[in-house]
């Protein structure tokens, strides 16, 4: 008996394995037009007695501003292009804050979040972050970091049933991805936190806070290299 549920297991793992390299490495070139995430947000909206919304836009990087691109990062892991897919200091700062007390604060990275948004779901366990953890792991081993940066950007959540960035542009702006301006990208990379609950257009006074302090990293940052 056993040997059974040993080989069962083992058999599980392999294919667990095999499903997931092939899944990274399909996604690797093809776009992602679906997401876990975006599945759970329309059955929550169904539950609601919400009307489902879904805008997803599948763009290419070279469609999405370089000031989107670098307020992302500013705002959300400034460390994204030098990092192996975890950055231990941001780990640490956010371990000490949340022991202290201290509101809850994350330490995920942009890898991270994407191997998060594409193949798994939400809710925090000790399950899900481990399958994250893998995850990060390959598709920063199989993928650029600009490929991480291009499916982050087509696959976060930036509003209520919006999804990606040229999404988020058309709906907070009117306008494509690629003509956002510096501070329309801050004002969209503000609402990250909690997009179904904030507002990019027109902002709060917290996040105009916030968009004042991204647009001043962006200007400390510079250019924006990568892989």
């Amino acid at each position: 008996m056993l040997r059974r549920i040993i080989r069962f297991i083992i058999k599980c793992t392999f294919w667990f394995v095999i499903i997931s390299v092939f899944l990274v490495l399909l996604f690797k070139w093809c776009p992602v037009y679906v997401t876990p995430l975006m599945i759970i947000r329309s059955f929550e909206q169904k539950q609601e007695g919400k009307s489902i919304v879904m805008k997803h836009h599948w763009v290419s990087i070279e469609k999405i501003s370089p000031h989107m691109r670098l307020a992302v990062i500013c705002s959300e892991d400034q460390n994204f292009p030098h990092h192996n897919g975890f950055d231990l200091d941001a780990i640490e700062k956010a371990y000490e804050n949340n022991r202290k007390g201290k509101r809850i604060r994350g330490g995920s990275t942009i890898s991270q979040q994407t191997a998060k948004n594409v193949f798994l779901w939400p809710a925090r366990s000790w399950l899900r972050k481990g399958l994250e953890t893998y995850f990060t792991f390959l598709i920063e081993l199989l993928w650029s970091k600009e490929r991480i940066l291009e499916v982050y950007l087509n696959s976060i959540e930036t509003g209520d049933g919006i999804y990606g960035a040229e999404a988020a542009a058309l709906f907070w702006f009117n306008i494509p991805a690629e003509n956002l301006g510096k501070r329309q990208a801050s004002a969209i990379a503000a609402i990250l936190p909690n997009p179904r609950k904030l507002s990019a257009n027109p902002p709060s006074a917290y996040i105009g806070n916030r968009i004042n302090w991204i647009t001043r990293q962006m200007n400390f940052y510079g250019k924006l290299e990568l892989d």
